[in-house]
């Protein structure tokens, strides 16, 4: 059957209906529902003897109350209809007797109980809502009540529970029903019913999916679908605060390297109370309050401090240092993380050994993507996306993907090699793939895999950059992009000094941010009678990086700074064994 809508107009009661064409049904019990909700059950219907008019084999009496509702409210909107294939009078019939019959048995639970029996015996939903006329989610809310504990749907069928206690208990795993039906029977104890029954599945607070300021893509835990409303739900709350967590300090993280003073994550249930901090931009030193409920909504508050922060600063009595603002922006630092994380993972590709030791550091203490998630390379904007795409480290990683996905037979048009696995055996089935492989090429394969599974922006980066010699050199090439996001005046004539020289930098120290970028831009391209600058790589690029101006605010800096002592002799001196063992 194909399921389509249909206009009133082109419908037409078939002879082959059991309830006949001339007399009109009763419609007492239908047509409120009907004029509140419209039609709601698919009517079965097969091509007429006229193209494009069709016979109602099963469904008059809906077909009626449309046509009431219709003259009612000058029009109704086209009807659900089940297409059955033309001619066979035998098989209308047939349909006709199934849902009349069926009409016949008003008890809910008792056609709960049959749909779950029609699936011990091998049909599927999709089956089952052909032959009743229902739609997939009308049979999954069946079956969902016919899969409660007998018990269960006995109090329903005895007007001991109430629909809604009822739907709830669709939530809830068998245990949980078998405790609901001990509080029941205990005199002592209240059984939860109706909106409380919710709370006590979840634990006290059922946590919708809404609320999820992760990816639920990326989520393994699960995730509970409540089949008769709009939401879904986390089964395991705690699953669900470590991932929401891990993304709050993620955007904690962000407002810190944008040049906010703090950010504050308060505790989980404290309110933010407007009246007890003021407004403070960032330049002052304002900071950002992250609010967190029971419920896991998460709302950012930028630019405040306390009310108590505002009367010393307004004394004078505050120690908090000037704010002083990064060198970089944070478009820029991200052009800059991702232009040094593709460097570095290409790097990787002729160090496996290193590759692999970073692959069983993440795997014994962990890191943001080590779930095991890829990093998504995600760009501030369009045109540093591209300039990541183009580079000449992109494309020798890509090249070195292709080449892993070949080999172990995965799509080629996968996008990453994580994740490109899809047999049916899971883990399992892939290690039996990779035992065929030799040791060599296994251990080729690593360096790929870790660097879609290396974080922009880390620590590792920095760490990685160093101890395997990148030079950007060698891959960054860029006369566009770059420049045009240098927008600090104090900086770009900084620049201009190293590419273009003193003398130039000090004679246009007065100039427009324009006219210093179109000398840099002249600089790196030789336009405009200018000698092209050669190699040219900007501080940022180095490992280790530095900046051009005392502010700070450099997010690869900082990063370099902290894993330094990490590089010192004692720490590396067993560098050229392995990169002889690599």
């Amino acid at each position: 059957m194909e399921l389509k809508h249909i206009e009133l107009s082109q419908l037409s009661v078939s002879p082959a209906n059991m309830r006949g064409v001339a007399k009109k049904p009763d419609l007492t019990n239908i047509l409120p529902s009907v004029r509140a909700r419209g039609i709601l059950v698919p009517l079965i219907v097969r091509p007429g003897t006229e193209e494009g008019l069709y016979e109602i084999v099963a469904g008059k009496r809906r077909y009626h109350a449309a046509l009431t509702v219709a003259e009612e409210q000058d029009g109704i909107d086209p009807l659900p209809c089940a297409v059955m294939e033309a001619g066979d009078d035998a098989a209308a019939l047939e349909a006709s007797l199934i849902e009349n019959i069926a009409r016949l048995d008003p008890d809910e639970i008792n056609r709960c109980e049959s749909f779950t029996r029609l699936v011990r015996e091998g049909r599927s939903a999709e089956d089952i809502g052909l032959t009743f006329g229902l739609t997939s989610l009308q049979v999954k809310r069946t079956l969902a009540v016919g899969n409660l504990l007998p018990r269960i749907r006995n109090l329903y069928r005895a007007d001991k529970i109430d629909a809604v206690t009822m739907r709830h208990l669709t939530l809830a795993t068998k245990a949980q029903q078998r405790e609901w039906l001990a509080l029941v029977d205990c005199p002592e104890k209240h059984a939860p019913t109706g909106s409380s029954l919710k709370a006590w599945l979840f634990g006290g607070s059922a946590i919708s999916a809404k609320v999820a300021m992760f990816d639920l893509g990326d989520y393994t835990g699960e995730v509970i679908s409540d089949l008769f409303g709009e939401d879904s739900y986390f089964a395991d709350a705690d699953a669900f605060w470590t991932a929401q967590m891990a993304e709050v300090e993620k955007q904690a993280s962000f407002f810190r390297d944008s040049g906010w003073a703090d950010v504050v994550v308060m505790e989980r249930g404290a309110h933010f109370n407007s009246w007890e901090h003021e407004r403070c931009p960032k330049k002052k030193g304002g900071k950002v309050f992250a609010t967190i409920s029971h419920r896991g909504e998460v709302a950012i508050h930028e630019g405040y401090i306390t009310a108590k922060e505002a009367r010393q600063l307004a004394k004078g009595e505050t120690d908090t240092p000037k704010p002083v603002r990064p060198e970089v922006s944070a478009a820029l630092g991200n052009y800059i993380d991702l232009h040094r994380h593709a460097a570095v993972r290409a790097s990787m590709l002729s160090e496996p050994g290193i590759a692999l030791r970073m692959m069983v550091a993440h795997a014994i203490f962990g890191s943001p993507l080590w779930r095991v998630d890829v990093e998504k390379q995600r760009a501030a904007s369009d045109a540093i996306a591209e300039s990541v795409e183009v580079s000449a480290s992109e494309a020798a990683f890509d090249k070195a993907r292709r080449a892993v996905l070949d080999l172990l037979g995965f799509d080629p048009e996968a996008p990453t090699v994580v994740g490109g696995y899809d047999g049916e055996h899971g883990v399992a089935g892939l290690f039996v793939q990779l035992l065929a492989l030799s040791d060599d090429s296994v251990v080729g394969i690593l360096p790929v895999v870790m660097g879609e599974t290396l974080s922009v922006g880390s620590a590792e980066v920095e760490l990685l950059g160093q101890i395997t010699g990148t030079n950007m050199r060698t891959c960054w090439n860029d006369t566009t992009v770059l420049p045009d996001l240098i927008r600090d005046k104090q900086l770009l004539n900084a620049v201009v000094a190293e590419v273009a020289g003193t003398d130039a930098a000090e004679a246009n120290a007065g100039a427009t941010t324009k006219v210093q970028r179109g000398i840099l831009v002249d600089c790196l391209t030789g336009g405009n009678g200018r000698a092209k600058v050669e190699g040219w790589l900007p501080r940022w690029f180095a490992f280790p990086p530095s900046g051009y101006t005392e502010r700070g605010g450099i997010g690869c800096v900082e990063r370099s700074d902290r894993v330094a002592p990490l590089l010192d002799p004692a720490h590396v001196e067993n560098e050229p064994e392995l990169r002889e063992a690599a």
